[in-house]
């Protein structure tokens, strides 16, 4: 087969397949151009998705008529001032994204110097350029991409919806301006209202305030701030409480040098330093800015810029998931400020007032039993509390209060000063024995009991055989277990910390979730996998009753236990509300 050189135009378009995948692609090429253009306000229009139409106007620099020339031109760039691949300082930079964008659409870029008399033009449609022209503008730059595609049909197909490609879109923008808190950004689509986000101050205010403005009060209200230096890399943010997650990683906001990313070795790091907090394919919320000198990081290696590659990534990693585990913490006896939201939504789906109250059909469990049994009972607690009618002043200053009554035997009822706590037993116990067993492993391994009568356990053969693999590592957490023929473990000692446990019911546990036990972590992280399994059986089950005193031993526990505000499973252990919050239920205010 003859070797022999590529047209032009296919190459431009072999490029652009590498640089520009989406509508999405064409806003954060052009935003970073802005942004390295010194812009201080910027303004995104979207039409069809971003299919039929981007444009992007800035306040920047410009350009002369000569750059601009030049700027539509494979290999051309202003950002690379020394031709130093190894000290990129900009957002920009592999060189390719006008030329490619004009290959495969219809690209218009109108432009001017704040000392030029006028401005200047070039279209480029289909890789084709035509001549430059004079042109109306203030200084800055517009950019327009119509037709995104055109001359590439096949790669059309393969876009989605415009209304999802417009949320693709949006968020490549909603990610550069958390990374530029110093910008104004105006963002028009179709399928929504038009968004502004307000230029803020530099330092750590503006950006909180931009965090707030583009992620909303919810992660503002339940989050820790992130601070952590090591030698020359630095790395601020907020993380989210464990107990505000979501269902997929896409809300991990992750910014090298101000660049947005989704480096391999950040997640990583994040999912890490959350190990112990998420389980169950839950994910945090953060929004984390590393900055290191640019020589020790690599922005070239992936044509969307979108990885990056740590000169010392070991370090990045480490400093990253100590920040977060100590930040976290500090707020580890926080759980996510949600209780007092729910509550008022409860009230209004259920009407509000008497009124609303007469119009429900249905009982409202947990704070009215059915109809007239609901008053008839009320001499009859739900547990025998009997706390003194005025509780010790250095009690209720205590974060959790005291306990004033146990509902539904599941929940305890805590006063505080300034209003009420309600905890969830089982959740929070299930903390409590999970920190126990890791301290215990820390020191010198977790004490055993003895069972008086081994436990023969059955399973399906290749659960029990995978388990008796594992003996080893399940007897440094206290759960000594030995083969006993086909499909069976004989159990003859448990942990001590679980008291009396279920040790059937354990065994089966463990080997229910043995696939999630991944043999490629460290020995630690598969142990403390384990721990947390075995916790959920040795804590408070709900359904028991708690004299007053177990009830104030836990509140007093909770609060001296790390990571006390959510279960091993991100949930929440405790909800708190105050006096001012129960009086807008009441409409007290």
């Amino acid at each position: 087969m003859t070797v022999r050189q590529l047209p032009e135009a296919v190459v431009n378009r072999i490029a652009a397949g590498e640089v520009v995948e989406r509508p999405a692609s064409v806003v954060k090429e052009l935003v970073e151009n802005a942004l390295d253009a010194g812009a201080r306000r910027i303004e995104v229009v979207l039409a069809g998705g971003g299919i039929g139409l981007v444009r992007v106007t800035d306040d920047g620099s410009g350009m002369s008529a000569a750059d601009l020339a030049l700027a539509v031109e494979r290999h051309a760039t202003s950002k690379l001032p020394d031709d130093d691949l190894f000290s990129v300082s900009t957002l920009g930079f592999r060189g390719e994204a006008l030329p490619a964008i004009g290959a495969v659409a219809k690209l218009s870029i109108v432009t001017r110097t704040p000392d030029a008399d006028g401005a200047s033009e070039i279209l480029v449609e289909g890789g084709k350029k035509h001549a430059l022209r004079p042109a109306a503008l203030g200084p800055g730059t517009r950019v327009e991409v119509r037709e995104l595609f055109y001359a590439t049909p096949a790669r059309r197909k393969f876009l989605k919806s415009e209304r999802a490609e417009s949320a693709a879109a949006i968020e490549a923008v909603r990610r550069l301006a958390l990374a530029r808190p110093d910008v104004a950004f105006t963002l028009v689509a179709e399928d929504r209202a038009p968004v502004t986000y307000a230029a803020q101050a530099h330092g750590a205010e503006g950006r909180h305030l931009r965090m707030a403005d583009v992620l909303g009060a919810e992660l503002r209200d339940n989050a820790v701030a992130v601070e952590g230096t090591r030698e020359d890399v630095a790395i601020s943010g907020l993380a989210g409480l464990p107990t505000l997650s979501r269902a997929n990683s896409l809300a991990q906001y992750l910014f090298v040098n101000g660049r947005p990313v989704r480096d391999k070795v950040l997640l990583g790091a994040v999912r890490a330093a959350y190990a112990d907090l998420l389980h169950g394919g839950r994910y945090p919320l953060v929004a984390l800015f590393v900055s290191l000198d640019p020589r020790e990081v690599d922005v070239n290696v992936h044509p969307a810029k979108t990885e990056v590659r740590f000169r010392d990534p070991g370090l990045v990693r480490g400093l990253l998931v100590r920040a977060l585990k100590d930040a976290l913490a500090q707020g580890s006896r926080r759980s996510a400020s949600t209780g007092a939201e729910r509550f008022s939504s409860f009230a209004r789906r259920n009407g509000g007032g008497a009124a609303g109250w007469r119009r429900s059909a249905a009982p409202l469990h947990g704070f009215a039993e059915e109809s007239q049994a609901a008053f008839d009972s009320l001499n009859v607690p739900s547990a025998d509390v009997r706390t003194p009618a005025a509780l010790p002043a250095d009690t209720l200053d205590r974060p959790l209060g005291a306990a004033r009554a146990q509902v539904h035997e599941t929940y305890i009822v805590a006063q505080t000063e300034d209003g009420l706590v309600l905890v969830d037993q089982h959740a929070a116990h299930e903390r409590l024995v999970y920190e126990r067993l890791k301290a215990a492993l820390e020191r010198d391994g977790v004490a055993r009991q003895m069972l008086l009568v081994p436990a023969v356990v059955e399973l399906d053969p290749a659960d029990a055989s995978a388990l008796v693999e594992r003996a080893n590592e399940l007897s440094g957490l206290g759960l000594v277990i030995e083969a006993f023929g086909p499909g069976a473990v004989l159990v003859r000692e448990v942990p001590a910390l679980l008291g009396e446990t279920d040790a059937a019911g354990l065994v089966r546990d463990l080997a229910e979730h043995m696939a999630e036990w991944d043999s490629t972590l460290p020995l630690e992280r598969r142990l403390l996998a384990v721990a947390s399994s075995m916790s959920c059986h040795g804590s408070v089950r709900a359904g028991r009753r708690l004299k007053p005193d177990e009830m104030n031993a836990l509140l007093r526990a909770m609060e001296g236990t790390d990571y006390a505000g959510q279960c091993n499973h991100g949930r929440p252990t405790y909800v708190e509300l105050k006096l001012a919050d129960i009086e807008k239920l009441f409409g007290r205010r």
